[in-house]
This record gives C-alpha cells, structure tokens and sequence, in this order.
C-alpha cells in the first residue's frame, strides 16, 4: 500500500529519470505511470515504475523505471488458456541492472535480495546488463531483476502482457497496488 503522496511524487521521479535518459512522455503517460509496490509497502526497495505503451493480443512494450537497488521480486508469466505464457525481451537503456534467471549459479552476485525476503529468490544465474545490452527471458521462467547504485531504466518488449496471471515465489506479493 502507498500514499496518494507517494504515487504522486513516484511518478514525478520515474519522470525525471525518464526525461533525463532522453526518453520523452506525454502529459498523459506521466500521469498514468504505473507504480508498481507488489503490496509489500517497501517501493525503495521492492518496486518498479512502468509506462504501458501498448498492450493488445499480440504484443506489449513498456518502460521500466527502477530507482536505486529497487527489486522487481522473483516471478514467471505461466501459460494463460491457449497463451504459452509472456515471452519478454529486456534491454536495458540507462543505468545498470542485474538479472537472474534459471541456469548456472553466478557465484558472486553483485544484486542482493531485499532484506528477509532471501528464501523467495531462488534463481540465481546473473546477467548484467549496460545501455544497449538486450536479453530474451522465455515464456513461463523464473526471474528477477535489481537496479544498480543508480537506477536503471529498461525497455521491455513481449508478447501480451496479463499481468494478473504472474506467479510469483513470495506468497505476500499482490500485483495490483493499493492506494490510500
């Protein structure tokens, strides 16, 4: 849960970062950024900030805003009905960001888990990715991902995105944020 401050002022900073990268909005995209707190009440260190472009049944593309050391907790995006499940391609535009998928154990991983929350994130095979590095994560596989020291933004291109449908490890996390 956050504030109606805090979404406000959320916003005004995934803006800036937006703007500052050369990554322009409209009035009405920065109005509606999404503010993503999985319910956990802890944005600073378990979040994300999203532009949704477009989302239609075919295809998906946003920006991915995440403010220093800011954690978008471990989860897949399983078959829905028909839908094998969302295919998303990262690539990372600004800033730094480490991120882990099923594979090989990196054995000095630079992101850390959110403080207490270390049992929900299992997959551990690093990928550090810089301005201009793209990485495909398949439909259905586990993955996180963490800032750097200075934020990151990433562009996320998919197939449809259902949201609602993501499993995630952490039995706390909601995706839809609560504001009061």
């Amino acid at each position: 849960m956050i504030t109606r401050r805090e979404l406000a002022s959320t916003r005004k900073r995934a803006a800036r970062m937006l703007s500052r990268a050369g990554i322009r909005l409209t009035p009405a995209e920065t109005r509606t950024i999404e503010v993503a707190d999985f319910g956990l009440g802890k944005l600073s260190e378990t979040g994300l900030e999203l532009v949704i472009y477009a989302n239609t049944d075919r295809y998906c593309a946003k920006e991915l805003v995440m403010f220093p050391r800011q954690t978008c907790p471990e989860h897949r995006h399983p078959p829905v009905g028909r839908h094998q499940g969302k295919r998303e391609t990262f690539r990372c535009r600004w800033g730094e960001v480490f991120l882990y998928v099923e594979g090989k154990r990196t054995a000095r991983p630079r992101a850390v888990p959110p403080r207490g929350s270390e049992k929900w994130y299992r997959v551990r095979h690093e990928i550090r990715m810089l301005p201009g590095d793209q990485y495909t994560i398949p439909p259905d596989t586990w993955h996180w991902f963490q800032a750097g020291p200075k934020g990151a933004i990433v562009s996320e291109f998919s197939s449809t995105s259902r949201d609602p449908f993501d499993i995630f490890r952490d039995p706390h996390i909601r995706r839809a944020t609560k504001v009061y």
